[in-house]
């Protein structure tokens, strides 16, 4: 099973690998929870990594084969093994054998299945997943709609990078468009990596988001069987709003 992330897999660590500013949100949740911790769309371990450093026993799926390679060998160096395990799967097909205190799906993870069906049958499969009480954390973004009708396809530099492992430079790119009936943003990262000589090497990364808003997204946890605990519009825990950054679900599986 191969996966279109396996394509940026080895610019994820140095594009997003030192983003920290959700994780005391999720060692907050993990502490109410305790073990064991399902993480849906875990890619290169940068949240399951720091909550099995803290004891938590921790699973984490992707669709990434390259992704999870990346995550094994982090795991490895830090001999974190006996709390962590593994597995390719799609959220949409999650079939593992044990249930979990806590599921999450950090950064957008959600958005990547991209109609109503796939959504409500991941959500349904997570739910069975989760012990009687146990929560689902879904974080996502609130859809800006003055941005959404502005992305017309025009190419924007995000940032400049190095990338530690060759001492090459990332230019990363990015362009989007949007299909605003069906919720989709199209979007494609052009990184191009030069080295010491000035040669440049240029990937095409191509992928697609599903928005939703928060009436929609409560409806879905409710139909999958959920309580909707709390919508949050920051990792802070600030109340949602029109103007919040963040559209951040906590769903309860029922006693």
């Amino acid at each position: 099973m191969t996966d279109p992330f396996d394509i940026y897999a080895r610019f994820y660590d140095p594009d997003l690998g030192d983003l920290d500013a959700d994780l005391d949100f999720y060692e907050q949740f993990a502490a109410r929870c305790g073990s064991p911790i399902l993480e849906l769309g875990c890619g290169t371990g940068r949240v399951l990594l720091p909550l099995a450093r803290e004891g938590y026993c921790i699973t984490g799926i992707d669709a990434s084969a390259e992704m999870l390679e990346r995550a094994r060998a982090k795991i490895t160096s830090e001999e974190l093994g006996e709390r962590v395990t593994l597995a390719q799967q799609e959220m949409a097909k999650l079939e593992l054998d044990r249930r979990f205190n806590m599921a999450f799906a950090a950064l957008n993870s959600f958005a990547h299945l991209h109609t109503t069906d796939e959504q409500l049958q991941a959500l349904v499969r997570m739910q069975r997943h989760l012990n009687p009480g146990g929560l689902l954390i879904l974080d996502m973004f609130n859809p800006d709609m003055g941005r959404l009708l502005d992305a017309r396809g025009q190419v924007t530099l995000a940032k400049v990078i190095p990338a530690p492992a060759t001492g090459h430079r990332l230019m990363r790119f990015y362009s989007e468009e949007v299909d605003l009936a069906r919720q989709l943003i199209h979007t494609t990262y052009i990184v191009d990596e030069i080295d010491a000589e000035g040669n440049v090497q240029r990937t095409l990364f191509p992928f697609t988001l599903r928005y939703l808003f928060r009436y929609e997204l409560e409806l879905l946890l409710r139909h999958a069987g959920f309580e909707v605990e709390a919508i949050y519009g920051s990792y802070d825990l600030d109340e949602f709003s029109g103007d919040s950054e963040k559209l951040i679900a906590v769903a309860r599986r029922p006693q």
